[in-house]
Order: C-alpha cells, then structure tokens, then sequence
C-alpha cells in the first residue's frame, strides 16, 4: 500500500518534503516514494547549484515564480523541506499529483 503524499500547511503557503538525485542524464518528476517522499532527478552535481535547479525546476513545473519557493532543511542532504508561499497545499498537491500522473513515472 503507497503512503499518501504529505502536504503541510506553511506560514503563507505550502511545505513538501523533496529526495534529489543528483547527476542525472534529465531533470524530472521520477515519481513517489512508498515513503511518500516526491523524488526529484536533477541533472546537476550536488552542490548549491544542485539547490538553484531544484527550486527553478519546481518552479516552472508548479507556475510560481522562484522568489516563492525556499529550502527550509536538508540544504546539503538529498531530503529537502521545500516551502512555496502563496499557495495552498490543496492546490499545490492538486499540481504535483497532476505532473507525476502525466509523467507515467513511479520509482
């Protein structure tokens, strides 16, 4: 049984918890976790570039703008707590669960 992907309330917005790989062949949605984790290959090494991909991948995938969307923990590690102001999690989670269900991915 898939645990269910958790979206939090967040001052001002919405906050989800992200797993990076990192050095991938394309930046994409890979799919859930069965921890209920949204798994992210980026194509950048790991390193504050890494971070900038990441929050410019989310934010074209999620039409906010880059300003909104800030890593709150986990800067250095491959589990991140990603914040997006302005944007409720019903809302947020009805985007993401959009996207992963387009991309016919599930790792």
């Amino acid at each position: 049984m898939k645990r269910k992907f958790e979206i939090t309330n967040a001052s001002g917005g919405a906050a989800f918890t992200v797993r990076v790989v990192t050095r991938a062949s394309s930046t994409e949605i890979a799919g859930m976790q069965e921890d209920g984790v949204l798994k992210i290959r980026l194509t950048a090494a790991p390193n504050e570039e890494a971070n900038q991909q990441l929050v410019q991948f989310l934010a074209e995938t999620l039409g906010v703008s880059a300003r909104q969307i800030e890593i709150v923990a986990g800067a250095n590690a491959r589990d991140k707590l990603i914040t997006i102001d302005g944007i409720s999690p019903d809302i947020l989670e009805d985007k993401l669960l959009s996207v992963i269900d387009h991309s016919g991915r599930e790792d």
